[in-house]
């Protein structure tokens, strides 16, 4: 499934989506956007740890991360995401 089409790009949302709910089960607490702005950072972990999965010889061109990427990537955004948040 090549990145660059509309299947390839649903895939990385739904993916996403579900990575982000599982992140914020794995760290639970308050986040000041809510359940809705961890499931886009959870697309935003998909999507981060697909391109760095490449980078890294991971994945070949053209798909998307595994669960287990999208959800460390997920993690990793999340965490970073609280610490941008809190330090306001």
């Amino acid at each position: 499934m090549d990145l660059l089409t509309e299947h390839g790009w649903l895939a990385w949302i739904i993916i996403g989506l579900v990575a982000g709910g599982i992140a914020k089960l794995i760290m639970p607490g308050k986040d000041p956007g809510g359940c809705l702005v961890t499931m886009i950072l959870g697309i935003a972990g998909a999507v981060v740890a697909g391109f760095l999965g490449r980078a890294v010889g991971f994945y070949d061109a053209g798909e998307g991360a595994s669960w287990i990427g999208a959800i460390v990537g997920a993690l990793i955004i999340l965490f970073i995401y609280r610490m941008v948040v809190k330090k306001r």
